[in-house]
Parts: C-alpha cells; structure tokens; sequence
C-alpha cells in the first residue's frame, strides 16, 4: 500500500480549537429522529472516532467507431439480454458462487469496497474511485445501471473498458457460464453473468481494490460473493418494495447482508428503523461502525460556481475547502460517505491517527464526475438530467435544482418505469416543475405515457401536463415551454425519472 495516504501532522480533536468542536457538535445535533433505544445497540460495537493526481472523469462511451467491433458487441450485447433480466430478485447465490468456484475464485484476488444503499450508490462509487486512484492505486469499478452503453459498468483505471475489451472478457468466461447454466436449475442471469465479467476483468488487470455496488438489496445480490473489508450504506429509502420490503428497516435487513465479519460499515444518515437494523447487524457479525452525523460528517458547505465548496470531517480530522464539480447537499453528504471510506481502508481511524493527505483530497474530488445526475448538457435553455427515480430521489433532486440554479420557470420531461412509485416521484416535483410533459423511454419496463399522465394530471392538474409518448418529441416540446416567452430568459428543462429515459434523452441531445 502506498505511503502517500497520510498527513504527517496528527490530528488531536481534544487539544484543537473549541471551534471546531462546536462546529462538529453541530452535526451531531443534526442527525434527526434518532431513538434512543439505538444507545443498546450502539454500546455493543465498536466505532471509530479518531482522537487525534488523480484519474480525470470518465465519458460515458459511444458506439465502436469499428463496425466489426460494434457488430461484435452488439451480439454479446443480445445475448446477455436473452438472459433473466436484472430486476428479477432471486434470494440465491448458488449460481454465481457455482461461477466464481469455476473460474478460480477470482473475487478474491483483491480487496473490495462494497456499497449498497438507495440513493446515491453510483455517485459516491466514483467518488471513492477517484479517491483511491489518486494514491496511486489501480482501480476496478462495478456498478449498474448503466447510463447509455453496457460497457459503463465495468471500469479500470477510472474508465469504462474498451468495448474490445469488454467482448473478450464476455468469450473468456462463456464457456464457463454454459458449464453453470448446464448445472443449474435456472441459467444464470444478465446481471450475473456481467458481475462474473467484472471480477474476472478485475483479477486479470490486476487491480489493487475494487469499488463494488451492488445491484439490488444486498444478501442475495451477486456482488454478495465479495467480503469488501469496507462495506458502504449511502440512505436507505423505499424502492423495490415488492422485492426488498415494505418499510426502510425491511429494507435495510436485506441490505445489510453486505456488512461481513471483521469488516468497517460505513453508514449515511438513515431512517430509525433502517439505522437499528444496520447496526443490530454490525454487532452480530462484530463490524466497526462509522456513522454520518456522528464519526464523520459534512461541517461546512457553500454554492460555487460548477458544484460546491465543502468542509468535511472525517474519521481522521478536518478537510476544508474541498471543491466537489456536483450540485446538491445529497452529493456533498455522498463526498462525506465516500472519504470515511476510503480513510477506513487506509486503517484512518483504528489503525492511524491521521488524516489523508489534503492537496491529493482536493484534486480527487474535483476531479469527479458523474453522467445523468444533475448534468448540464445543453444551454439556451439549459437542460439538465437527472436519473432520480424514487421520490427520495426525486425530493433531493428538486432541492438541488433551486439552489444551484435559480431557474425562473423549470419544465420537466418526466418518464418512469412502470414498477416504481410514480405518484410520489411526481408529488416530490411538483412544487418545482411549472409544467411537466410526461414521456416514456423504449423499455419494456417503462410505464405507458397515457397511464403517467393520468396520475400527472392528479398530481398537477390538466392545465400543466402535456404528453408526448416519444421522448425526441417530449424534448423538443419541453424546450419549446422553455423558450416560450421573452420574460422566461432563465427557464430551464429537467429530464428524470429513469436511468434509462436520462440515457436516451443524452444520446438525443448529442452527448456521446
């Protein structure tokens, strides 16, 4: 492990300034509706409480300009999708344990960072990616869905694999993959075979660490064949009900089948009933326990131009003036989650009593980027995307869209999938959007335009909706709202609602 990871100065938080312990105190004071029940369950763990150039963003990435290659991919890319889709939750590991047995168990030839949660999973990925690289370490990211090609989700070195790549790994392990399909009851699934895929491309690099998110839930989900010696849970909320269950603490139960023994769990705010799930199960399996909000936290924020300037605690001291190119107070408590991490894999906190190295901080965080969540991708009039598809999401979008852009009349194009709680995400946009045009993407998933707009207009009323079952005419109409009117100069476009309608709508608007 490189020696770069850590400042010279030790942090002593007793001995500093009553300041910044005022400062940090305010945090802790923030963290809502906390039971105090959770006092039994917190005095069985352990907690850490120190007291004491980096990869640029990657593009999401186009069509092989090689018409051989893209031919290529696009037959892989039938064949995964001939498989059992990756909404489909089976509570089962034995298909990809059967797979990982086969091809030599490569998951363990490196350490992993494991990050579940609702929200925020793939921004705070990147965000210990980029962390991880700029001390100089070799880097495989896994995380799901993707935004326009299959290939996103597979990284090395802070980029998607070449699609060369990506084809070769895929006919590397197919005859290993048949070997299980033949074996089991069921063939393996899409989302199987392409976490397969990952971590044999991983093992093969070879990486140092990977940054790993799960799927969906968490115990059964096929990323659940790693033991990441630091487990992540970013806010739990309700999505997947009919999967995960009903309420956050149902939620949080599958959830947490990622916090493994010995571990670091790395926990964001959370619902009560999640937070005393999460750590029932950290003192079961006698994990070290950080909490937002209380071991690290965000101190300090303020609006600057291209995202936000943050002062982070974390587990080993102070991080001021911390530059994050993303909108939002959901990214900055993402940025806080994503350093206690990555201080807790370096030993910050249990085995060090220091802080990271700042400059390297700095140009890690500033070097993040992360495609369809609140990106800019077109001016006059400004259109944005944003892939929040739950009403957490959704309310946490809206909040960031006021602050950091100040529109005078915000359009949205909303199109969602039929299986998500769609009346809340509306609701949770209402107070923002002037009018929405309701739209659908090319999926089997999505809803059908006439049946969105039917709750659009219970939500907004018949006068603010508009529907245009195709998302290129949605486009076109919502900018055409936008520019309507010489007093609306500053009226903006927000595109939500599905990781996919927000892929589409990037390909439509000429991002490649």
């Amino acid at each position: 492990m490189s020696e770069r990871p850590l400042n010279d100065e030790t942090g002593d938080h007793e001995s500093g300034n009553s300041g910044e312990a005022d400062e940090f105190a305010d945090i802790v004071e923030a963290e809502t509706d906390r039971d105090p029940d959770l006092a039994v369950i917190e005095a069985g763990s352990r907690t850490l409480r120190t007291m004491s150039g980096p990869p640029q963003g990657d593009a999401v990435p186009a069509r092989p300009e090689d018409p051989e290659v893209d031919r290529a991919l696009r037959e892989v890319e039938a064949e995964l999708a001939g498989r059992w889709g990756e909404t489909q939750l089976d509570p089962s590991l034995a298909r990809i344990e059967a797979l990982m047995d086969i091809l030599g168990q490569p998951q363990r030839a490196f350490p992993s960072i494991h990050i579940t949660g609702t929200n925020g999973k793939t921004s705070t990925a990147r965000m210990i990616e980029a962390l991880l690289a700029a001390f100089d370490l070799r880097t495989g990211r896994y995380t799901s869905p993707h935004v326009q090609s299959v290939t996103e989700r597979i990284s090395l070195d802070g980029a998607p694999i070449p699609a060369e790549r990506f084809i070769e790994t895929y006919r590397d392990i197919l005859p290993y993959v048949q070997m299980v399909d033949e074996r089991e009851e069921h063939r393996l699934s899409f989302f199987e075979v392409l976490t397969g895929m990952a971590y044999a491309a991983f093992a093969d690099a070879p990486v140092d660490v990977a940054v790993v998110e799960v799927g969906m839930g968490g115990s059964w989900d096929a990323t659940n064949v790693v033991d990441g010696t630091v487990a992540v849970v970013t806010p739990i909320a309700l999505d997947h009900t009919d999967r995960l269950g009903a309420t956050p603490g149902e939620i949080a139960q599958e959830k947490g089948g990622i916090i493994k023994p010995d571990a670091t769990v790395v926990l964001a705010q959370q619902p009560v009933d999640a937070a005393q799930v999460l750590l029932k199960r950290a003192v079961d399996v006698d994990a070290t326990v950080a909490r937002e909000g209380m071991e690290f936290g965000v101190t300090g924020r303020e609006i600057a131009v291209g995202g936000q300037l943050l002062t982070l605690r974390g587990l080993g001291g102070d991080y001021p003036e911390v530059f994050l190119p993303l909108y939002g107070a959901h990214q900055a408590h993402n940025a806080a989650v994503a350093l206690a991490a990555v201080e807790a894999f370096f030993g910050i906190g249990s085995e060090h009593a220091r802080t990271l190295d700042l400059d390297t901080v700095r140009r890690a965080f500033a070097s993040v980027t992360s495609p369809g969540r609140l990106e800019v991708v077109r001016r006059s009039p400004t259109v944005v995307l944003d892939a929040a598809h739950n009403p957490a999401g959704a309310r946490a979008t809206a909040e960031a869209v006021g602050e950091a852009f100040g529109f005078s009349r915000l359009i949205g194009v909303i199109g969602a999938s039929a299986d998500k709680d769609v009346r809340g995400l509306l609701e949770a946009f209402e107070p923002v959007f002037a009018e929405v045009v309701i739209t659908r993407n090319s999926t089997q998933r999505a809803m059908d335009a006439d049946e969105l707009a039917a709750v659009a207009v219970e939500v907004f009323g018949a006068e603010r909706v508009q529907v245009e079952p195709r998302l290129d005419d949605a486009l076109e109409a919502a900018i055409t709202l936008a520019e309507e009117e010489d007093e609306y100069a500053g009226a903006g476009v927000l595109v939500a609602g599905s990781v996919i309608t927000v892929g589409e709508a990037r390909l439509l608007l000429g991002r490649k």
